[in-house]
């Protein structure tokens, strides 16, 4: 079974950075795609970006292009994502999710709440 441990949120300043963990154990995840997602309270999901676990390839969305970078520790089953230049409209529950590459994300974890201040 797919385990996805998020971990590194808490209160920032606007302007700041944090980053975020994903500890991903229970699979060899060669074949997966790691994402990262937010939900902000009272709107729906919203996808930030993501890693190809094989060739470490990324997307991002538009809204965090340049400020946020995913990356990953082979060795360690660890997603990361460093977010940097941070604002109040950043503020959500961050998400780490699974998949097999090409399928929908049917792993998800407990997610982590970021907070950025003006």
């Amino acid at each position: 079974q797919v385990q996805l441990v998020e971990s590194g949120g808490g209160l920032v300043q606007a302007g700041g950075s944090l980053k975020l963990s994903c500890a991903a154990s229970g699979r060899t995840f060669s074949r997966y795609t790691m994402g990262w997602f937010r939900q902000a309270a009272g709107k729906g999901r919203e996808f930030v970006g993501h890693i190809n676990w094989s060739t470490g390839s990324t997307a991002y969305a538009d809204s965090v292009k340049g400020r946020f970078t995913i990356s990953k520790d082979n060795a360690k089953n660890t997603v990361f994502l460093q977010m940097n230049s941070l604002k109040p409209e950043d503020t959500a529950v961050y998400y780490c999710a699974a998949t097999v590459t090409g399928t929908p994300y049917n792993y998800w974890g407990q997610g982590t709440q970021v907070t950025v201040s003006s």
